[in-house]
């Protein structure tokens, strides 16, 4: 017996039929043609952003007053320390959010006419603080709450408290939405199978509206990381701050430019997750509907 005799007792092995091998064909002509497409109209972009952008009188001194190596080498350091503050403002702010978020979208589908006060009161604090400018925000918080209590907060505390006051609005209402969207007929099913409220809300409505709302929830996780840039209105010395004392001394936006590139650093990794699992979600949803 050759090492290519199927083994005794095995199944036969089929055969390819002729319309899968035409499937197959067809795939790899298609995404053979797809890469020569994609690399043709990257090669247009590139020569249209060096005749429209690179090759303008003018960009010279675009590059000089906010690309400069030297400058971006010199403030990096200063904007680094503040860029560290802005991390820390998102990791406690990452925790706060989420817990005020979940408590104010449990509240929000609390059942029953008892309730209507609550869900009144959350109704109007998201629909206030969704609509509120972020600055403003900042602004009644940073200079509303030390002057209430006549002390002097420092402004991370600040800072993650207008984080929290804004994003658990937007986060709440994505989790009240994922509540929402899970069939009633689960919470039915396990109300039938002597589960509690409690119980029914963290074993089996949670768990499935969790799926449902991650792509969201990131999406509003990256829009906080660029937002917590914003707490340098509180004379937190922070990245913008820090490169905005550094513009001062160089007379040379590139320290900005600095700043920028940091927190870009920051989301793309987010963003490509948002996107891996979007994607993953896609695929799941419509399995067998693609040819």
């Amino acid at each position: 017996m050759t090492s290519d005799d199927p083994a005794p007792g095995a199944p036969p092995a089929r055969a390819v039929s002729t319309l899968e091998l035409e499937r197959r064909a067809y795939r790899r002509r298609r995404s053979q043609r797809s890469v020569v497409v994609a690399i043709a109209s990257t090669l247009a972009f590139a020569a249209i952003v060096w005749v429209t952008v690179l090759n303008t009188p003018g960009w010279a001194q675009v590059q000089e007053s906010f690309f400069d190596p030297a400058t971006a080498i010199a403030s990096f350091p200063r904007i680094w320390d503040g860029f560290l503050l802005n991390l820390q403002v998102l990791a406690i702010s990452v925790v706060t959010v989420g817990a005020a978020a979940l408590v104010l979208a449990i509240l929000r589908t609390l059942r029953g006419p008892v309730f209507f006060p609550v869900r009144a009161i959350v109704a109007g604090y998201t629909d206030v603080f969704r609509g509120l400018p972020f600055i403003i925000v900042l602004y009644l918080v940073g200079f509303g709450i030390p002057t209430l209590l006549n002390e002097r907060i420092p402004p991370v505390v600040l800072g993650v408290t207008a984080v929290t006051i804004t994003y658990s609005a937007y986060v709440a209402e994505v989790i009240r939405a994922g509540i929402e969207a899970v069939h009633p007929s689960q919470r039915l099913a396990a109300r039938a199978l002597g589960l509690g409220y409690v119980q029914t809300l963290r074993r089996v409505v949670l768990p499935q509206a969790l799926r449902k709302i991650t792509p969201p929830l990131m999406n509003d996780f990256i829009s906080m990381q660029k937002d917590v840039g914003l707490i340098s209105i509180l004379g937190a010395m922070d990245a913008v701050r820090a490169a905005q004392a550094e513009t001062s001394l160089a007379y040379n936006f590139t320290p900005y430019v600095v700043a920028g590139i940091l927190f870009i650093l920051l989301a793309i990794p987010t963003i490509r997750v948002t996107d891996w699992y979007t994607e993953r979600l896609r695929r799941r949803e419509q399995t067998g509907s693609i040819l």
